[in-house]
């Protein structure tokens, strides 16, 4: 599925399109080509986008794992046996 993001930057994209077809300069049918030629390279570069921007979302904090406690160690003072 499309997302509206990737729609909205393919009509920013195609926008120069739409004002010429305002003009009577171009027909619909061109407006509408260059509208669907932008949608999937708006679709690549929002995708790459996202990949970079997902780095640096913050992380969800785990649950912290087995806390270890020390124990004290009773070892023999240096020349004592025990």
């Amino acid at each position: 599925m499309i997302k509206p993001s990737v729609l909205l930057f393919a009509l920013l994209m195609s926008a120069p399109a739409f004002y010429r077809l305002l003009g009577d300069e171009i027909d619909l049918i061109q407006v509408l080509i260059r509208f669907l030629v932008a949608v999937p390279i708006a679709a690549v570069l929002m995708a790459g986008l996202r990949f970079i921007l997902a780095g640096y979302r913050k992380a969800e904090e785990e649950p912290p794992a087995t806390v270890m406690t020390p124990e004290p160690y009773d070892s023999p003072e240096p020349g004592k046996s025990t």
